[in-house]
């Protein structure tokens, strides 16, 4: 009798110990979200799911098992013959579908009776989607966090980066979210993840994090362009005291052209952004605005966009947040060198040293 085993862990630790996690999951489910690293190997492409549930409704369910049967057949040795051709003999997969029924039970069986030692995860995807939400709701009101303040330009999501150099737990909020969280903010070469996506990949790194050392994150809103931010983290940041950059306005303007390079040479991706702040702007300004952004005048755009919109909406914001204790530090520049010494300062208070 062809055997294999079923699986309810999903912690990292469990997961990391199989060679591969195969998604059988149609496409535009995996592409919703998935395990950490999972290879979507799909048993039913989208049509052919979408043909076989016509067929349990229309026909009858014996008809559309029938019908399944033989395409997950198909599909499965496509895989045999494509993906997992040169896998050998000790190769030990992982197999999920939705909840872990015909499509994951049926690819296991025919990767069983080849000879691998295979697991099928118990409940499929809707185990890992609550072990994600669980697992962010108990851990993140544990963490230390350090949240890193300041007003457009500051170099925030820079300084974090070089604080992870410096071996210091992050979290890149904007990074799993694939946006700058601004009007000028989404990423001209990846659209943002879906809201299940981007939880699943902060509770891949929430689920490592050492709880009795610090963790930085950024100050945020509780969106970052289309991506909420869970209750439980966003609730623990309201009431975090936070580290405030002070940096002068010329020097964030260089800073702020380089870092939206993507942007500034881009002028109807400027201009696009701008469409988004105009109902808050009068239309003059805006105006006004349209012509730097075509002309290359990229440093006094960012410098105005600055005086006139994202200042007063920081400062604003920051009035909100008053209850909260603040520790300002203050560059003169915002280059590597002076990231680093920031960084070491940022280490120093946070440690109380």
């Amino acid at each position: 009798m062809i055997r294999y085993e079923t699986l309810t862990d999903v912690s990292a630790a469990r997961l990391q110990r199989y060679d591969m996690i195969i998604d059988v999951r149609s496409p535009s489910e995996h592409g919703e979200d998935h395990l950490p690293g999972a290879v979507n190997m799909p048993v039913l492409n989208d049509a052919e799911r979408a043909e076989i549930g016509t067929t349990y409704v229309q026909v009858s369910p014996f008809e559309a098992r029938r019908a399944g049967a033989a395409l997950v057949a198909r599909n499965a040795a496509v895989h045999l013959q494509t993906a997992l051709a040169d896998k050998p003999k000790r190769f030990r997969p992982l197999v999920y579908c939705w909840r872990g029924g015909m499509r994951s039970n049926s690819m296991a069986t025919i990767l069983a009776a080849v000879g691998w030692p295979v697991a099928v995860l118990e409940g499929g995807y809707q185990t890992w989607r609550r072990a994600v939400i669980a697992g962010l709701e108990a851990v993140c009101p544990k963490l230390d966090l350090v949240l890193i303040d300041g007003q457009t330009g500051t170099a925030k999501t820079a300084l974090l980066q070089v604080l992870r150099e410096k071996g210091e737990q992050v979290i890149d909020l904007e990074g799993l979210a694939r946006h700058r969280g601004s009007a000028f903010g989404g990423f001209a070469d990846a659209d943002q993840p879906s809201q299940k996506a981007f939880e699943s990949a902060l509770w891949s790194q929430v689920e490592l994090l050492d709880e009795t050392r610090p963790v930085f994150v950024e100050a945020e809103s509780a969106r970052i362009g289309s991506i909420r931010l869970p209750a439980a983290l966003w609730n623990l940041m309201k009431n975090t005291p936070r580290l405030e950059i002070v940096a002068p306005l010329a020097e964030r303007a260089r800073f702020l052209t380089q870092s939206y390079a993507d942007i500034v040479d881009d002028p109807e991706r400027a201009e696009q952004a701008l469409d988004l702040i105009s109902p808050f702007q009068p239309r003059d300004r805006i105006a006004h605005w349209r012509e730097l952004a075509h002309s290359g005048a990229s440093i006094e755009l960012a410098t105005e966009l600055m005086q006139a919109h994202y200042d007063p909406a920081y400062d604003r914001s920051r009035r909100k947040r008053m209850r909260q204790s603040v520790t300002t530090l203050k560059t003169e520049r915002l280059d590597s060198e002076a990231l680093h010494a920031l960084a070491d300062r940022v280490i120093a208070v946070s440690s109380g040293a």
